[in-house]
């Protein structure tokens, strides 16, 4: 069987800049020969990378949709890319565009613009998570066994995430960034964020919007956010002030026992500021060159050993392109032609409501229908943690008697569609499909991890239709 290649773009709309990047994702199955197919995206190629351009607004609460989709439209033809050559990738809204009124119908046109299965999603716990990614943060944990954490810096938000032998630890979002503050080439300041303005709070800091910046009470109030980030790294965000700061929809940023941080990577435009030194102290027109300065200087450099990534401003963009796609186990089901699917949301049964199915007690139907109904939707992802190795006929029973309460409740012919963690998608799609009604498809995908709060999208089957791509995200807006 011949590897696969595929075309992904990347296209970031940040606070203060957006990008956009094309890819290859090169998809290989490592098994032997007489092995069953493990299929893995083995390699990733950056094929192209635009400029980085200020975020078009129309004021500060609108993005400027049209400017934006003209910026988008641009990059494709410099690259000599059609949309309907995109195979994969993701459009995604990061720190303060995610809040600006229109940030839903922004990625609703360009996901359609972009290609057939480019996605739409935003959310800072997703952000934290592509931005370490990108940098290479999560790369540099697996290959030394360490706890590495990244600090996104934007301009409206830092996005932390902690990864340990390449795993996930902890992750969170917090309203500190190099455009809490703007400034006008004549020095005055133009608008002051929310995070920034409860920091000047704190500290009793004179900062007002038609005032002449104060360079002192700027950097004093820099100092304050650096305090912040470093007791976040350091403590694990027990502080009043880090809650105080935490961006809406964010997780809760805790680290686990036992997961000490050694190595601290700095990402995003303001590390822009912390590697290399800016001569002028409001060149960008906000507040990011004071940071990163005092930044630079911080308890992080003296408490951690302080990386270098392979990215900075770039880490977010290059993360949505090359790394937002996985890859389904190789032992599915699915009945054919009923790809892509798009924004379908996630119920992941509790262990013990999971626990009751695998034992023939109690039901689920209650809790599909209530989920539905909240999520606004008519269909969902049923997610399950499954078994090692089940007796065949406690997996009939549970398949069967998962096959009867999606019946009950998905109206009409909307897919039965499962994710399984084990790898039991096969035969345990097999006996749904069986099980359903007749006009119902079935998909049943296993070897694939997602929570409630995640959506997700399905591509085309690849590889001889052996495996799905797979993209799971988070849609956090406003």
């Amino acid at each position: 069987m011949d590897d696969v290649k595929m075309l992904s773009v990347g296209i970031d709309i940040g606070t203060s800049t957006s990008q956009v990047i094309f890819s290859h994702l090169y998809v290989e199955n490592t098994a032997g020969f007489f092995s069953v197919p493990s299929v893995e995206i083995k390699k990733k190629e950056i094929l192209y990378q635009s400029r980085v351009y200020e975020t078009p607004l129309k004021n500060v609460n609108v993005l400027d949709i049209e400017a934006i989709e003209e910026i988008v439209g641009r990059e494709y033809r410099t690259a000599k890319i059609q949309p309907q050559q995109v195979e994969t990738g993701a459009v995604i809204i990061t720190g303060e565009s995610a809040r600006k009124e229109n940030a839903v119908l922004v990625l609703e046109r360009l996901s359609r613009f972009a290609g057939d299965f480019v996605v739409s999603t935003a959310g800072p716990d997703m952000e934290a998570v592509i931005a370490g990614q990108g940098s290479g943060a999560q790369r540099y944990s697996r290959l030394y066994n360490q706890a590495v954490a990244n600090v996104d810096i934007g301009g409206g938000t830092t996005n932390i995430a902690v990864f340990e032998n390449g795993e996930i630890r902890a992750k969170g979002c917090f309203d500190i960034g190099g455009r809490q503050i703007r400034v006008s080439p004549e020095g005055e300041v133009l608008y002051i964020g929310a995070g920034a303005e409860k920091v000047a709070q704190m500290e009793g800091l004179n900062i007002k919007v038609g005032a002449k910046a104060d360079k002192t009470q700027l950097l004093l109030l820099c100092e304050k956010m650096a305090g912040i980030l470093e007791d976040l790294l350091e403590f694990g965000g027990e502080e009043d002030a880090a809650r105080e700061l935490q961006t809406p929809g964010a997780s809760d940023f805790r680290l686990p026992d036992k997961c000490e941080i050694k190595y601290v990577c700095f990402s995003g435009g303001v590390a822009e500021c912390i590697y290399r030194h800016q001569e002028e102290d409001f060149a960008f027109g906000d507040i990011g060159i004071l940071l990163g300065r005092v930044l630079g200087k911080s308890k992080i450099f003296r408490n951690f050993q302080v990386l270098e990534p392979a990215e900075t401003i770039r880490a977010t963009v290059i993360g949505a392109g090359a790394y937002t796609t996985t890859i389904s186990g190789s032992t599915i089901a699915y009945t054919e032609g009923i790809f892509p699917l798009k924004n379908i949301p996630v119920l992941k049964l509790e262990e013990q409501e999971e626990e009751d199915l695998w034992c023939g007690r109690g039901s689920i139907k209650e809790k599909i229908a209530w989920f539905l109904q909240q999520s606004d939707s008519e269909n969902l992802v049923l997610a399950l943690r499954g078994k090692i190795d089940p007796e065949y006929e406690k997996l009939k029973d549970m398949a069967e008697r998962t096959a009867d309460v999606l019946n009950e409740n998905l109206k009409g012919s909307r897919p039965a569609i499962i994710i399984i963690e084990k790898d039991l998608a096969k035969v345990f799609g097999q006996i749904v499909r069986r099980r359903v009604k007749q006009a119902r498809p079935v998909l049943v995908i296993d070897q694939v991890h997602v929570e409630n709060n995640n959506y997700v999208d399905f591509g085309r089957p690849i590889m001889d239709g052996l495996v799905v791509p797979v993209i799971v995200k988070t849609l956090i807006l406003g």
